[in-house]
């Protein structure tokens, strides 16, 4: 089958899909989950074979750490789909409703975006995620995957399509693309495909946003930051700062940046070089840093790299407009915190800071969708559209306008003859 047959039978999956009720698509994914326990051991092997042949291949570690998906991963991978079946039904909600005259009422309405092309890194939970989100918004789904995760993404795609198809929802809802030349022959699929989302470096995102027409929702780089200010209270920032560096470092939501107000550098760096050794992490910072504490020189790559691995740049700021400045400077606008006691300066720091997520007093680790009790998350949009920070099922509709009449035509308003009247009506749609 060529990829734009296959693209057409998605397409026309889609609106099928579309059109199917909250009742079906719930009973599909709690068959998914059910799948996913039953066939544990399956996807446990395959896995193995994935990261065995990766090492082989030398594939560096931090993607090694995203590969891996044992026990613990498909239990949380199920606790998702869990959640998601939990969330009301997003599709057919009224957003808008507003009689434009006697008789002619006119609602905004949420419906799918229609078919998402997804390509991924080397995490299998990002299949399932993906997947499960496209089927509750009622979307229908292409999904491509690192080579480096084959096996494990052939046999959870094959899981979740077939436990879906049988449980109702139309068939081709959603295919697995395995070959490179495939991505290309998607990126000119724009009669068929209707968003493509990237999750990747910046690089790749910007290869993806310049070679398709198709509108694309871009997940780059995760270069977070965290600015403790003088008046943060040292315990807690030592034990936030902690968390989002090494709570799990091979993801976008850990931290990067380190900025210290120069105020609190003297009392906080040397407590936290302790516990940051203890975790194995190396530390990069500025002159003033090494000053304090003694660190390798943070050169001004350092400030734009995102590290996914137990290494940390530190720079020293004089105050909160030195922090903003270097955050909108360097940071990918994807999640940065602030911690400290001084509620006027979170305010402001959230204020203009310039990113998706902006956080007081708790770890970057939080920027995610399943946290925000959105399910799960398709990805962290960047991009500056109708979805930003961690994309989950709102991220995934659009809205079309449902006008409702008896007769109405233009010419009684044009002549006059009538006035709308455009009263909100407060009530839900239905014919």
């Amino acid at each position: 089958m060529t990829m734009e047959e296959l693209a057409r039978q998605v397409k026309e999956s889609s609106i099928k899909l579309a059109a199917s009720g909250a009742e079906v698509k719930n009973r599909a994914l709690a068959n998914i989950a059910q799948s996913l326990r039953e066939r544990k051991e399956e996807i446990i092997r395959a896995n193995r074979e994935d990261l065995e042949r990766s090492r082989q291949e030398k594939l560096a570690e931090p993607l090694l750490k995203r590969l891996k998906f044992d026990e613990a991963k498909i239990a949380d991978a199920i606790d998702g789909i869990t959640s998601l079946i939990s969330l009301e039904e997003p599709v057919g909600k009224t957003l808008l409703s507003t009689e434009l005259d006697k008789g002619l009422e006119l609602y905004r309405v949420t419906c799918p975006i229609g078919v998402i092309g997804v390509i991924f890194e080397s995490r299998p939970d990002a299949l399932v995620q993906i997947s499960a989100l496209c089927l509750k918004s009622g979307n229908a789904v292409l999904l491509k995957g690192g080579s480096e995760a084959r096996e494990t993404n052939r046999i959870l795609a094959d899981i979740i399509i077939t436990a879906a198809e049988e449980s109702g929802i139309p068939a081709k809802w959603a295919a697995l693309l395995e070959t490179r030349s495939q991505v290309g022959d998607m990126l000119k699929m724009d009669s068929y495909i209707d968003l493509i989302i990237p999750r990747g470096s910046n690089d790749f995102v910007r290869y993806i946003m310049d070679n398709s027409r198709i509108p694309v929702m871009g997940h780059a780089d995760g270069i977070c930051h965290c600015y403790v200010d003088k008046d943060a209270d040292l315990e807690m920032a030592l034990s936030v700062v902690v968390d989002s560096k090494t709570q799990y470092v091979a993801v976008c939501n850990a931290l990067e940046t380190l900025l210290v107000d120069e105020g609190a550098a003297d009392k906080f760096l040397p407590q936290l070089k302790i516990l940051l050794d203890g975790k194995n992490v190396e530390l990069v910072g500025c002159a003033k840093t090494r000053e304090i504490i003694p660190v390798a020189a943070a050169t001004d790559d350092d400030w734009k790299a995102e590290y996914l691995d137990y290494k940390l740049s530190i720079k020293i700021v004089s105050g909160l407009d030195e922090a903003v400045e270097h955050i909108n400077m360097y940071g990918s606008g994807h999640t940065d915190s602030i911690i400290t006691k001084d509620k006027e300066k979170a305010a402001r720091f959230m204020d203009y800071v310039d990113s998706g997520n902006v956080l007081w007093n708790c770890s970057t680790r939080f920027s995610d969708g399943f946290r925000y009790g959105f399910g799960a998350e398709v990805g962290i949009s960047t991009s500056k559209i109708h979805a930003r920070g961690p994309v989950g099922l709102d991220g995934l509709l659009i809205y079309k306008y449902k006008l409702l009449g008896n007769g109405h035509v233009v010419e009684d308003y044009a002549s006059r003859s009538k006035t709308f009247k455009h009263k909100a009506l407060g009530k839900d749609f239905t014919i």
